[in-house]
């Protein structure tokens, strides 16, 4: 049995590779997140990867508990980089630290596997995802206290 944080990696490495194989086009496409691209919501999962508790907790109260004005202040911060650049980012992310360490991994993983799939499915590209990485990402989500049993993102 894995670990969640192997579970984890194996989410983030799963997702680089997803990525990877992206023309410019579906970079470009809307998600499952109203008015974020494919792009977007990449930059939103990158954007979080390296933060650390105290500057997440920092950078939320300077956007005064809004995470729709974090996001937007993150989607702007990483504007200039490529659709490589950005798959590059999330290949060296796979390890969870930071606030994506938080509950043992557990935020790393619900994170990509759930914007994984805000990407994949207007792309009508269906995956199959593990159950053991079903049944953690599940486990936490009834009793996170940062997704509170809703939605990543709020702008849905």
């Amino acid at each position: 049995m894995s670990t969640v944080r192997a579970l984890a990696r194996q989410e983030r490495l799963e997702f680089a590779d997803f990525l990877a194989s992206l023309t410019p086009q579906q970079w470009s496409a809307g998600s499952v997140c109203r008015g974020w691209t494919v792009r977007d919501v990449v930059l939103h999962t990158i954007a979080y990867l390296d933060q650390s508790r105290t500057s997440l907790m920092v950078e939320m109260l300077r956007h005064r508990w809004s995470i729709d004005r974090l996001n937007a202040k993150a989607l702007e911060h990483f504007a200039d980089r490529t659709p490589d650049d950005l798959v590059e980012m999330m290949r060296r992310g796979i390890e969870p630290s930071g606030a994506g360490a938080l509950f043992g991994g557990r935020v790393a993983l619900i994170e990509c596997l759930i914007h994984q799939q805000d990407v994949r499915r207007p792309l009508g590209s269906v995956r199959a995802i593990p159950h053991d990485r079903v049944r953690a990402s599940l486990n936490y989500a009834r009793i996170s206290p940062v997704i509170g049993g809703g939605v990543c993102c709020t702008n849905r």
